[in-house]
């Protein structure tokens, strides 16, 4: 089913942006970029979804490799003993020394889930054979996985931790016949959202498919 998303700004990145714009998804490609009027014009039987704030295509988190087989990513029932935010450095490595097999592979998934909440659609890897659970986790999830040099620092879930703009940060800009990987962001405009990060996000769309929303 073909579905417009709507939001007051989108920013394709690497063309204008549209004010009042939309994104029109036919499968998993985008089949129109435009104002909102236009794309629904052209579009009358589409179901049409309204986001607050800012549509701009999906992040790539570098760090991904790291976040997932580094960090560990507590269970919503250790909030109160080990908190809310990924855990890396010595406390990774003190829980790691018992960690089983299954507790593993519960924070893989929730560290997967979690990327898909900061806007991510793209994922640096490798992911090799050498770690299948890993490689099957990160393939079921969707994510698309690319190659891209790293940066320092602590790994972080918010892709612009690393200080970089909207164009260094996404997969790659929006086109017509693309696929459909993208992202909404509760802000105004491209300031806002490197100023307040990806923690914004309030929908994520990978290959057509509304995977994350938060409203």
């Amino acid at each position: 089913m073909l579905t417009v998303h709507a939001a007051p700004l989108v920013l394709p990145v690497g063309a204008a942006a549209v004010a009042e714009g939309a994104v029109a998804v036919d499968g998993d490609r985008i089949a129109a970029i435009g104002p909102y009027e236009e794309v629904v014009a052209a579009h009358p039987a589409a179901r049409v979804r309204r986001w607050p704030g800012l549509l701009t295509p999906g992040l790539r988190q570098d760090r991904a490799r790291e976040l997932l087989t580094r960090c560990y990513h507590p269970d919503p029932r250790e909030a109160d003993e080990l908190g809310e935010l990924p855990l890396w450095g010595e406390e990774f490595e003190r829980l790691a020394a018992t960690m089983d097999t299954a507790r593993r592979a519960g924070s893989v998934r929730r560290g997967l889930q979690r990327m898909l909440r900061h806007g991510t659609t793209h994922v640096v890897g490798p992911f090799g054979g050498d770690e299948p659970a890993l490689r099957t986790a990160v393939s079921r999830s969707g994510l698309v996985q690319t190659q891209a040099q790293g940066p320092a620092g602590p790994p972080d879930l918010d892709p612009f931790a690393a200080g970089g703009d909207l164009a260094a940060t996404a997969h790659g800009p929006l086109t017509v016949g693309g696929r459909a990987d993208f992202a909404v962001f509760d802000v105004p405009d491209e300031a806002a959202l490197r100023a307040g990060g990806a923690r914004r996000c309030v929908a994520t769309v990978l290959a057509g498919r509304l995977v994350h929303r938060a409203r």
